[in-house]
């Protein structure tokens, strides 16, 4: 059984049990739910509190937060301040990841594909049809590139991986901008469909001759060949924990109303261009509080025990001074 298909059963085993302390659910963003599940885990055995998280897409995650049916909602796209402003609620970054092109091309190993965003866009936009075409060859000279058909994987749920891959592509190819533009569900003009995070690396690592996009802890979990990226200087860099901090490393939380910040293609010239935040939502006024309190109380905990957890799984752990002021917006925005 691969990591991902663990943590699944994991999950499942949680959901199940009712002798929890304390009923914390949580539904959205596929993107996290290595980390949130590795948490979850280490939370129980630590405090005997447990955690019903459901890995199903930011969209949904939103509609339920937004519906109260759950303690607290997960998004890797940030609401845009009048829309929490609208639903009575606040949202914050719990830590930041970064999304990978991951392709199933056999004799090409890890990080030898080159990418550029434009070349992306182009695949994503059926431009790109075939492996051997001028504008993969002309970047990839020595790798050895089959005349096949690309398969094309995206999502096809809504998804704040798919925000932030849209947005992405929207910021380096203005065909792209024009035709297809960024959210979390979009009219995708080329390829197949997968739901979750967990879909496409399936469907990617069952399917030859194919391309997707996934957070980098299930490509590395699922040992898929992901591709090297050119970013915004110029430079061809690696998906690598260093190179998503580097991108991190500009992100302004301080002056940003409501933790509204999109990380991808940042400059400089380590930085991983397709790098981003995965928030937490919540209402002000919560229907169940205790379950509220037992929410922050867990991410409190994640926050202070769980950074070395989140990089053995190649997340960034956000800054203790990010904590800091998000802990002051819990205690002044949240009703206990």
């Amino acid at each position: 059984m691969n990591f991902i298909k663990a943590i699944v059963a994991a999950g499942m085993v949680a959901a199940s049990t009712s002798a929890f302390a304390a009923d914390i659910t949580g539904a959205g963003a596929t993107f996290p739910y290595p980390l949130y599940s590795k948490w979850a885990d280490a939370y129980k055995k630590e405090t005997g509190n447990g955690l019903n998280y459901q890995s199903i897409g930011s969209g949904a995650g939103i509609k339920q937060i937004i519906a109260k049916t759950v303690t607290f909602g997960a998004s890797d796209m940030p609401l845009k301040p009048e829309q929490l402003e609208k639903e009575g609620m606040i949202q914050w970054p719990q830590a930041m990841g970064a999304l990978v092109p991951v392709v199933n091309l056999e004799g090409i190993k890890a990080g030898e594909m080159v990418f550029t965003g434009e070349l992306l866009a182009d695949i994503y936009l059926g431009k790109v049809k075939t492996w051997n075409d001028p504008a993969i060859a002309k970047l990839n000279p020595k790798l050895k590139l089959p005349t096949d058909a690309i398969t094309v994987v995206r999502r096809s749920d809504g998804s704040g991986t798919t925000f932030l891959w849209t947005d992405y592509l929207s910021k380096v190819s203005a065909d792209w901008k024009s035709k297809v533009g960024s959210g979390t569900a979009v009219e995708w003009p080329a390829g197949v469909g997968a739901k979750g995070n967990e879909g496409v690396a399936g469907n990617v690592s069952q399917t030859k001759n194919s391309i997707g996009y996934v957070e980098y802890a299930y490509a590395k979990q699922n040992k898929l060949t992901y591709g090297a990226v050119i970013n915004k200087a110029g430079k061809t860099v690696q998906p690598t924990i260093g190179a998503f901090q580097a991108a991190a490393a500009n992100a302004d939380w301080a002056s940003a109303k409501n933790y509204y910040v999109i990380l991808t293609d940042q400059p400089g010239d380590a930085s991983w261009p397709i790098t981003g935040a995965t928030f937490i939502l919540m209402h002000k006024e919560p229907v169940d509080k205790s379950a509220s309190s037992e929410a922050i109380k867990f991410f409190t905990w994640a926050f202070e025990k769980g950074a070395k957890m989140a990089e053995e799984l190649d997340y960034i752990p956000m800054p203790d001074s990010v904590v800091k002021q998000i802990e002051k917006t819990w205690s002044s925005e949240i009703k206990s």
